[in-house]
């Protein structure tokens, strides 16, 4: 058995390795055990965005809001290759709501936070003189502008785990967390691999960071829910691009909710979210047909090219963890998060709610807790701290020059693309190769051998969904025979590292 952990994580979600991270930057001993693949469920089924929440406003969510901005700056400043400033614009509908509500909630969200040059103001827009109002339908008119940040949200989850594993953290993906036994001053931790092996760890503290299966885990520790978690399905649609600029729009709807059709992976257009009560398996929740129509109706009523179904080259759903509270409409549900701190016998940490955005001041938040429990005196860090693996070279437009100097022979499209997943570590993706037929077996689509394999061998990739849709989007570039190519590799490198 292991000499005793500060703390095992049990969850590989967003909250799950920046709560490791933190730990371990903090010189403790740090395990984290995930049951799939890192970001497998919730994590990575978000309407992936950095953002304060503007709806949230309208709920009196004021603090939420004014937290959720303040980590918007910090995120991008941690990770610019990965969080992308962004104008979002938002069409006036008196019938919806009034002109000066949308321009008194805007101004709110402005100066909610200190304004900053990555995310400037909102402004008004006249659309008969904006690009967007040739997608817009004619009777639209005028829009409102403001900016938050658009991300890719598993790429996040997993250059968090990178930046823990570096600081020193176990992570361990595929590990089961079979049974806690709670002692005194420590846990016993039963962990089961994928292929079997058992594993027993003796833990100052738990930190059960399951998202979705929070309740599970505590039943399984033989402790109740401090609080009720409302699990609330998510959905989204992926449909070839609808306009050609680099604009996102949140489209107000009569239920009072909001669509966003958002750029995505340059030729696509991501449309979402619903927000409906889930009773079953998170890890097989699925996008209902009444989701996807919603979804295309939603977007019709504002768009001059009509969305059907038909044109849905993919879609996701997920299952967030959400406080319960008064509201019958799950969309009026709050985002923010509770910490639950259980110190009875030995320490058990509950995350329960949260977002993708407040990811890292969670953490800090948990850590102090737990620090203060185990008295442990070490000063919280990942505010100012260094940046994510891959953001220590700025946005994909500050690495690109460097980056073709370093590799003047690869084509422009593929260091952009690379730089977009990797950030400065394209450099450990291509090493030496100089030239695209030197980075070996192409699969289609700029996805070559040599990424995969740093993949593999860096990003704890197994199956093929993890590199199809965590890793990257080549889901949906690559066709039948070039998925079925990718899987043979991936079969084949795995079966040699065993």
């Amino acid at each position: 058995m292991d000499d005793m952990l500060d703390v095992l994580v049990v969850g590989g979600g967003i909250n799950g390795v920046a709560i490791a991270r933190d730990a371990a930057g903090r010189g403790w001993s740090v395990c984290l055990c995930e049951q799939d693949d890192l970001a497998a469920h919730t994590s990575s089924a978000s309407t992936k965005l950095i953002h304060g929440g503007l709806r949230y406003l309208q709920y009196g969510q004021f603090a939420l809001v004014r937290k959720a901005l303040r980590e918007r700056s910090v995120l991008h400043q941690l990770a610019p290759h990965l969080v992308t400033p962004t104008t979002f614009v938002v069409p006036h509908a008196r019938h919806l709501r009034p002109a000066w509500m949308l321009r008194a909630g805007l101004w709110l969200y402005d100066h909610l936070v200190d304004a900053g040059t990555a995310f400037p103001n909102s402004r008004r827009l006249d659309l008969r003189g904006d690009a967007l109002g040739a997608v817009l339908q004619p009777r639209y008119r005028t829009a409102f502008s403001y900016s938050d940040a658009r991300v890719d949200d598993a790429r996040l989850v997993v250059i968090t785990a990178m930046d823990a594993r570096e600081r020193g953290a176990d992570i361990r993906t595929r590990t089961r967390c079979e049974q806690l036994i709670r002692h005194r001053d420590h846990w016993l931790a039963v962990l089961r691999r994928a292929d079997g092996q058992v594993q027993r760890l003796r833990v100052r503290s738990v930190v059960n960071a399951t998202g979705p299966w929070a309740g599970n885990l505590l039943e399984r520790a033989g402790l109740d829910a401090p609080i009720g978690l409302r699990l609330v399905q998510g959905s989204h649609i992926v449909v070839p691009r609808l306009h050609a600029e680099d604009s996102s729009l949140l489209l107000q709807q009569p239920d009072q909710r909001v669509v966003f059709v958002i750029p995505f992976e340059q030729d696509y257009s991501l449309i979402g979210t619903t927000d409906l009560d889930y009773d079953g398996d998170p890890a097989r929740v699925q996008a209902a047909p009444a989701e996807v129509t919603y979804l295309c109706a939603a977007v019709n009523a504002w768009l001059r090219t009509a969305v059907q179904p038909e044109h849905v080259v993919w879609h996701y759903s997920g299952v967030r963890p959400l406080l319960a509270d008064h509201h019958h409409d799950a969309a009026k549900v709050t985002r923010d998060y509770r910490l639950h701190l259980d110190t009875q016998q030995a320490i058990m940490l509950s995350v329960l709610g949260g977002k993708l955005t407040t990811c890292r001041t969670l953490a800090e938040e948990a850590v102090d807790q737990l620090g203060a429990a185990l008295g442990r005196s070490e000063s919280a860090w990942t505010a100012g701290g260094p940046a994510l693996p891959g953001g220590d070279g700025g946005s994909v437009e500050a690495l690109l020059p460097a980056l073709q100097a370093a590799y003047p022979q690869q084509p422009e499209a593929l260091l952009r693309d690379l730089a977009r997943r990797h950030g400065t570590r394209v450099r450990a993706v291509l090493g030496e190769a100089r030239s695209p037929a030197e980075l070996g077996q192409h699969f289609g689509a700029g996805l070559y051998a040599r990424e995969v394999d740093y993949l593999i061998e860096q990003e704890w990739a197994v199956e093929l969904d993890d590199l199809l849709w965590r890793r990257t989007h080549f889901g949906l570039r690559l066709d039948a025979a070039q998925r079925a190519a990718l899987a043979a590799f991936l079969q084949q490198r795995h079966a040699a590292i065993a």
